[in-house]
């Protein structure tokens, strides 16, 4: 059975990484809007009317727009996917990391609305979820993020500026402390105390590292590395694109190893003499952190399945 999918917003970049992913797909049936109507809101709810699903890779304000205007199509209204920062923290939307539990990739798929994950959060919510859940980090703990991004992430105008070859090595960012994924990041890492969240871009194109130190004698019941270890290993337990490690003290992580794929690899680093750890998390801001992630979620709630990974 063939489904049918429209991208809207298939020129940028999250949208072209989807597309490519999905055209080598024979049950999926693309469907686009010319360059002249694509803006045309009643040629695009005429298309929406005659699809099965919608991707949205939109800005913030023009994907909150289509999901309006699929919205007023009633019962006819195709599933929708949003991969913007619009509706993730949502109550009427799902939000589409269905390795938080099993519970979350049934809803995923019964859904009518899911939203796809930041990049950055992504890294930190897999870690941090069933840690809280299983009482090894409390909700209040003090939890601080720092990631580092290549520049695909930070949109047309930041990739522009490095393929111009002006922007900065590398440049630390959201200095505020009010990035817009820190309420999706405390939301589902089911934490009570706002966490810090540092971000920050380098001079290549994409792959992330998420880390986030611990002491470890400031968590309750005198919680070891291997604790941590063995609550997200057994967590993640037969997952298909999360990986669990121990971390060594020698490796000189780099951030590109996963690209064009749909993995992320959860490492835990830890010094017991010193009571302190470290969680890494490394894959592709575009793969498992946008496109991938779209595709995944989108495979689950046509229930077909689907490649993640880009062509070799």
């Amino acid at each position: 059975m063939s489904h049918s999918v429209f991208i809207d917003g298939e020129v940028g970049t999250t949208g072209l990484q989807i597309r490519e992913r999905l055209a080598r797909l024979p049950h999926i049936a693309l469907r686009s809007l010319s360059d002249t109507e694509r803006k045309n809101p009643d040629a695009k709810r005429a298309l929406m009317a005659q699809v099965d699903a919608v991707i949205l890779c939109l800005p913030d304000d023009a994907s909150r727009e289509s999901a309006a205007l699929a919205a007023t199509l009633g019962d006819k209204a195709p599933r929708l996917l949003d991969a913007s920062t619009a509706h993730r923290i949502h109550p009427d939307w799902v939000y589409g990391l269905p390795e938080i539990s099993p519970a979350q990739a049934a809803a995923i798929r019964a859904a009518k609305r899911v939203a796809v994950p930041g990049c950055y959060p992504t890294g930190p919510i897999l870690f941090l979820r069933p840690l809280v859940d299983a009482g090894l980090i409390p909700a209040d703990f003090p939890i601080s993020v720092n990631a580092v991004s290549g520049y695909s992430g930070g949109g047309k105008a930041m990739i522009a500026t490095y393929e111009a070859r002006t922007g900065n090595d590398f440049e630390l960012y959201g200095l505020g402390f009010e990035h817009k994924h820190v309420p999706e990041l405390q939301h589902y890492s089911g934490l009570t105390r706002r966490p810090i969240f540092i971000p920050s871009v380098a001079d290549y194109a994409q792959g992330m590292l998420d880390s986030i130190p611990l002491h470890l004698d400031l968590l309750p019941g005198r919680v070891t590395g291997a604790d941590i270890l063995a609550c997200l290993t057994a967590h993640h337990a037969g997952s298909e694109f999360v990986t669990v490690m121990a971390g060594d003290a020698k490796d000189r992580l780099e951030p590109q190893a996963l690209n064009n794929t749909n993995r992320i690899e959860l490492r835990v680093y830890a010094n017991e003499a010193l009571r302190q750890a470290l969680l890494v998390a490394r894959y592709d801001n575009l793969g498992k952190g946008a496109s991938g992630a779209a595709v995944q979620n989108l495979g689950l709630m046509l229930g077909v399945p689907v490649e993640t990974r880009l062509a070799a």
